[in-house]
């Protein structure tokens, strides 16, 4: 039977988020190279890869206000702007990834996304179902997204897979960035949050240490907690990108980072 998991790469680990277009291609070689090895030694896992924007699209973003809506010249202009530099980043993930041995295809999500008040309502599905299907690796990224109340706006990575989960049989997420994991605040990390444990840890829940116009680790945590109740099978984990530790997650030697699930 296969395994199907969603793994974020996000913008905090595969970017310098406090400076523009900054790439970091030696972490994505890293985690590149720890999932090609999992595909290899394990035929019946799925992978679908997802990447944040970081410096590239979140910096555009701001600039322009493009999160908030596109209404003016200037506005679909901006929004133009952000588009082209989330391909270029999604471009350079691709290139890396691909030197690594992994069959990715890039697949662009504004060029089917329709979004309502920031949430995805439509997006292309068979492109990623005939991928999945060959044993391709779908790659996916943070993005923008016409919208039918703000014109138009940017869709994170969490909510597209938001979208995706509910139309594929997912059955574990993995949100790698630069940290290894949602922290208390004693600085230690919490190891599961459930939504009846939210209230407790609330508190300790931050923002993003660069820019970050889709609101941090906060906006993760919470969205991952609707996705769960959403999806009740599904399990997701926030975790550092310490290949070592993916490796052992993936097959199931040991456990790290925060792992956010229904109950």
């Amino acid at each position: 039977m296969t395994r199907l998991l969603f793994i974020k790469l996000g913008g905090s680990l595969i970017t310098n988020k406090q400076v523009a277009n900054t790439y970091h291609g030696s972490a994505v070689a890293s985690v590149g190279s720890v999932l090609r090895t999992a595909l290899d030694d394990d035929p019946m896992i799925r992978l679908l890869i997802g990447h944040g924007s970081g410096s590239f699209g979140h910096v555009a973003a701001q600039r322009y206000g493009t999160m908030q809506g596109v209404c003016s010249l200037e506005d679909w202009r901006g929004f133009a702007h952000v588009a082209a530099a989330a391909a270029e980043l999604n471009g350079l993930v691709s290139a890396t990834l691909r030197a690594q041995g992994m069959p990715v295809w890039r697949i662009q999500p504004s060029a089917s996304a329709r979004s309502t008040g920031g949430e995805i309502v439509d997006m292309a599905l068979q492109p990623i179902r005939a991928a999945l299907e060959h044993q391709l690796v779908p790659l996916v990224y943070g993005d923008v997204s016409l919208d039918d109340q703000r014109g138009g706006t940017i869709i994170s990575t969490e909510t597209v897979f938001f979208y995706l989960a509910r139309h594929l049989p997912v059955d574990e997420i993995l949100l790698l960035g630069d940290v290894d994991g949602v922290f208390d605040q004693t600085g230690a990390i919490i190891p599961v949050i459930t939504p009846a444990l939210l209230p407790q840890i609330e508190a300790a829940l931050g923002g993003s240490a660069g820019t970050d116009v889709t609101g941090g680790m906060a906006a993760k945590v919470r969205h991952m907690l609707n996705l769960v109740s959403t999806v009740p099978r599904l399990s997701i984990r926030i975790m550092g990108g310490n290949p070592a530790q993916i490796a052992a997650v993936l097959t199931g030697r040991e456990a790290h980072g925060t792992l956010i699930r229904l109950d």
